[in-house]
């Protein structure tokens, strides 16, 4: 995948590689790990009259696809928010989308948006848990604001879509997407750039690693 930004870090003995492309990779488990990919989001926007180009989510997913052929995981699992609202036609998209990849297992940790019926996510051959999914030291939950988390699992969650705020000289300010890393958790980036920023997230003690497109910078 070219031009793709890598940078490794070590979490309670695991390693946990971090991208530039909005998403994480875990050899331990095999897995692409990513969250609010938000898909329909443009669809529902344009059902009101406004008008969002339609290549919001075809270039999210090639984003998607040129990374599940670079790390070649035998599992993708989405945080939260895969989708965005009710079915619409961006999901018949996603749907044809999703056929070229049938022997990779799809896990979805449902988020707020997450509000369709569970027979919609089965017929897309998508595993979907309720709150929470483990695998390994690994704990997967879309939102931690009411998780208790646990000292001996790296629990990692979206939700969030975390920004870093830098400052340049004089008034200049440049707001970049981040994951936030502390002793027990990792929060990651929204996969869709069709999202806000959030530069007001205060964790004790954290590390922020805010990217552009060809560099990570490790913020304390």
């Amino acid at each position: 995948m070219g031009g793709l930004v890598k940078k490794n870090i070590i979490l309670k003995d695991q390693e946990l590689v971090l991208t530039t492309a909005r998403c994480l990779f875990i050899q331990e488990i095999d897995s692409l790990v990513l969250s609010d990919l938000h898909v329909g989001k443009s669809a529902h926007f344009q059902k009101f009259g406004i008008p969002i180009s339609k290549d919001i989510l075809l270039n999210d997913l090639s984003r998607l696809s040129d990374l599940i052929q670079f790390f070649q995981p035998s599992k993708v699992i989405v945080v939260g928010d895969l989708f965005h609202a009710e079915y619409n036609k961006d999901l018949d998209t996603f749907k044809t989308w999703l056929l070229q990849f049938s022997e990779i297992e799809f896990v979805l940790i449902k988020g707020n948006h997450d509000r369709l019926k569970n027979q919609i996510y089965e017929d897309l051959n998508i595993v979907y848990y309720e709150l929470k999914a483990t695998f390994g030291q690994f704990d997967f939950v879309h939102d931690t604001e009411n998780y208790s988390l646990n000292e001996d699992q790296i629990t990692i969650s979206g939700h969030l879509h975390p920004g870093v705020l830098l400052k340049g000289k004089g008034r200049q300010r440049v707001k970049l997407p981040c994951y936030i890393q502390t002793k027990d958790e990792i929060i990651l980036p929204a996969f869709s750039e069709f999202t806000g920023l959030n530069a007001k997230i205060n964790k004790e003690k954290a590390t922020y690693f805010g990217f552009t497109k060809d560099k990570i910078l490790e913020i304390k």
